[in-house]
């Protein structure tokens, strides 16, 4: 009895074998929210403008979505690689209607968000259209 019979160490080689191709066939995992990180939407500012839309989650799930014009609060509740994005009242800053038309767009694709994956140091947030947040340099 001191030695495992070769035929049980052969089982436990195949079974270890097969867990890592299995691992290998599945999706990526999504790696670690980025909480309490400023994240700029990966897009240039609109004509007129330096701003850049932004998004900051802390770990409790409140979030601070900044858009071209408005801002808002909001709650973020993950589970897994699923998100939910729900929203209060924006805040009433008059601006050009190209941008206040523009925070329509992006608060509407973001209230249709679904999933959520990291791709470096990127969030990529997916629904109706995939969007990308970058963490900040500044």
């Amino acid at each position: 009895m001191c030695c495992p019979a070769p035929a049980s160490r052969a089982a436990r080689i195949v079974s270890l074998c097969l867990a890592l191709c299995l691992s290998s066939l599945l999706p990526a995992t999504a790696g670690e929210f980025p909480f309490d990180r400023e994240l700029l939407l990966d897009a240039y500012p609109m004509k007129g403008s330096k701003q850049i839309p932004s998004l900051g989650v802390t770990r409790s799930g409140r979030a601070s979505i900044v858009l071209w014009c408005n801002s808002v609060q909001a709650q973020v509740v993950l589970a897994g690689d699923t998100i939910t994005i729900l929203t209060g009242p924006l805040t009433e800053r008059q601006c050009p209607s190209e941008r206040m038309r523009a925070d329509d767009d992006l608060l509407a694709a973001l209230l249709q968000v679904s999933s959520w994956r990291s791709e470096g140091e990127a969030l990529v947030l997916r629904g109706a259209r995939t969007m990308r947040f970058r963490p900040s340099t500044h």
